[in-house]
């Protein structure tokens, strides 16, 4: 069986051996590697393709979200988690864009890095819940001031979930539909509101949080 690799990427060496010490503790990750710089994660990314990477946004020479760019360009499979001092909106969505699956405070308590880890590797998505009050709220106001007026109750809850970064999995068991049908309420949503795909649809969610 295949070794379960995660990268460690951080310039403070205190910070990397607590986060390396808690997930050797509390997941089933064989191999942890540790990067100080964005070169170096970037280098071992390439070479070793761990199926997690935590990612400092800024780190010396390179900074995660360029490392994140870097990653979608070569259609790699390494999950990328974000660490952020900063709890800034515009960063956030930047991420989302680029295919990050987690976004964390270096803050955060040790549960919470073990929650995103583990969530990020069953394929979903995490968000520290301590960004959700200022990550989520719009930054512009719209014309129409309910941007989710044609949908319908059904389509409504289910936009509800996307902005909770739910998975279709947990939306199909939170309504108890099938996957299928959520996919399926999803396409038409995305036609509704004119958006060309999920990973728009997604954004358009978390945008527009405080209208649903």
């Amino acid at each position: 069986m295949e070794d379960k690799i995660i990268l460690i990427a951080d310039d403070h060496p205190v910070f990397r051996t607590g986060i390396k010490q808690v997930i050797k503790a509390k997941t089933d990750f064989q191999i942890i590697l540790e990067a100080e710089t964005g070169q170096q994660a970037l280098d071992i990314i390439l070479d070793k393709q761990p199926q997690i990477a935590v990612l400092d946004i800024q780190m010396p020479g390179m900074t995660g979200l360029q490392i994140a760019e870097k990653l979608k360009k070569l259609n790699l499979r390494t999950n990328i988690i974000l660490l952020t001092m900063l709890d800034d909106e515009k960063i956030f969505l930047k991420a989302l864009d680029l295919g990050v699956k987690g976004y964390i405070l270096k803050e955060s308590t040790e549960n919470e890095i073990v929650s995103a880890i583990k969530k990020v590797t069953e394929g979903g998505l995490y968000l520290c819940p301590g960004l959700s009050g200022t990550l989520l709220k719009r930054q512009m106001k719209r014309k129409d001031n309910n941007v989710f007026a044609e949908l319908t109750e059904a389509e409504l809850k289910i936009m509800s979930l996307v902005a909770e970064l739910k998975s279709n999995d947990e939306i199909a068991g939170e309504l108890f539909i099938s996957k299928r049908t959520v996919e399926n309420h999803k396409v038409n949503i995305a036609k509704k509101l004119n958006l060309p795909g999920s990973k728009s649809l997604l954004k358009f969610a978390v945008e527009n949080k405080d209208q649903l």
